[in-house]
């Protein structure tokens, strides 16, 4: 099998990169694999080892998302942590049920959990039970 890879200086040559481009958008290597075998074409950098197609900035925008979903943010931007204590914004309406959780209602002592449909608050409710709450709907108090 044979592998063609070109060196990044090679390909701005035929590209006509300017040294201040270069500098500003150039990685130095592969997000996926590491590789410093990189080059461009266009505005995408490909990496040969593993395939791996990418936009410098687009890359930086999922490096920055990645490490910011793990912060559970209020709906007023604060940072929440597990214990804490919060108001629920506006009224809830549970599916389900016929009740609801009223806004102004303060929750204490709140779990902060990873769950796949935005609720990531676990919490128990005074005459409602365990609930789970989205925290774009609670501030903290």
């Amino acid at each position: 099998m044979l592998r063609l890879c070109l060196h990044p200086s090679i390909v701005s040559f035929f590209y006509a990169i300017s040294e201040s481009e270069a500098s500003m958008s150039q990685p130095d290597q592969c997000p996926k694999c590491q590789s410093t075998h990189i080059y461009q074409d266009g505005n995408l950098w490909i990496c040969p080892e593993c395939g791996q197609e990418w936009v410098p900035s687009a890359a930086v925008a999922e490096q920055a998302v990645e490490e910011d979903s793990s912060v559970v943010k209020d709906a007023h931007g604060q940072v929440l942590v597990d214990g804490d204590s919060v108001v629920v914004l506006k009224d809830l309406k549970i599916k389900g049920s016929s009740s609801a959780v009223k806004g102004g209602t303060k929750v204490r002592n709140i779990r902060l959990q990873d769950a796949g449909d935005g609720h990531n608050i676990a919490c128990k409710i005074d005459g409602l039970g365990s609930i789970n709450l989205k925290s774009e709907f609670v501030r903290k108090a």
